[in-house]
């Protein structure tokens, strides 16, 4: 689990970085502030991907301020690229990062209750 949460972190950052940079050289773009806050926050959230991934303290934290920043500077993209704040991106993208914190908080739990001997569900089985 920690390894997927770490791969969609990683993922997810740099696609934000990605967008970001694309969009800063387009010229009927978003604000050269909103192009440099989705590379920002998509390097920010690939960075603290790895800080998950080793578990780091504050990581987690980390790539949740990272994933919820990009959720409301996506709202204000939304304005800029359609006029109109449209949902069910808006709640794709928000279950997306719902699933990969989730992802990150249970197979982090699950990695140090290995590494610290307790059996898993499945033990006994």
């Amino acid at each position: 689990m920690l390894s997927a949460a770490t791969l969609g972190l990683a993922a997810y950052g740099v696609y934000s970085a990605g967008l970001g940079a694309v969009d800063f050289f387009r010229s009927p773009g978003l604000d050269w502030w909103a192009d440099l806050a989705l590379i920002l926050l998509g390097l920010l959230l690939t960075l603290s991907a790895a800080f998950v991934r080793v578990r780091m303290p504050g990581g987690f934290a980390l790539a949740l301020s990272g994933l919820l920043a990009l959720q409301g500077l996506s709202l204000h993209n939304d304005m800029h690229f359609y006029g109109a704040i449209l949902v069910l991106p808006q709640v794709f993208r928000g279950v997306i990062g719902g699933t990969l914190a989730a992802l990150a908080y249970f197979g982090a739990k699950a990695e140090a209750d290995r590494q610290r001997g307790l059996p898993g569900r499945d033990a006994g089985r």
